[in-house]
């Protein structure tokens, strides 16, 4: 707690206590002893610790916590005895997409510039601008399309195997049979 928020907490008691028909002064000014005086060398002074266990001087902005895809299906990660995390930075035109695909692992992205369309074979589309985060869809297919007039940049992380690739191409699911 830092000094000035000590004071007004104690000034809270105070007056917290005061305000009471018995105006128990005695147990108010115990309050404040053990607040302003035995509490900085108990350590109550010192700056807490942010949520995320960084200092308070760091800046921590959430940007994602999931425990499902993007499709509403729970997460798993591999189970392997050879793990590899790769990150990439993927830019798509305007008018271009990444064609069908899926990921055998969980993939991560977080969108950097322009906005993003994720078809499925069934089921609404997903947009995604920037700033946003998604948990990439596993073993499900999926094709990311830029509709918009400048590039789409993302960044993408993938936790996989080593040796095994993190998309496989696939043919369209909405292609008509000939």
């Amino acid at each position: 707690m830092k000094l000035g928020m000590t004071f007004r907490f104690a000034h809270a008691i105070v007056t917290r206590m005061n305000s009471r028909p018995h105006r128990n002064a005695g147990w108010a000014s115990a309050c404040c002893f053990l607040i302003l005086v035995i509490g900085p060398s108990a350590g109550w002074a010192k700056e807490p610790p942010s949520a995320e266990g960084y200092s308070a001087q760091i800046q921590i902005e959430p940007l994602l916590r999931s425990t499902k895809t993007a499709s509403g299906a729970p997460m798993t990660y591999p189970s392997t005895d050879k793990p590899q995390v790769t990150a990439l930075r993927v830019t798509i035109p305007p008018g271009a997409s990444t064609g069908w695909h899926e990921h055998p692992f969980p993939c991560y992205a977080y969108i950097l510039s322009g906005v993003l369309t994720v078809e499925f074979p069934k089921g609404e589309p997903q947009v995604l601008h920037p700033g946003e985060a998604l948990v990439e869809v596993v073993n499900t297919p999926h094709n990311g399309i830029n509709r918009g007039t400048e590039p789409v940049e993302l960044v993408m992380f993938a936790t996989g195997e080593v040796g095994k690739p993190i998309t496989i191409r696939l043919p369209s699911p909405l292609a008509s049979p000939q």
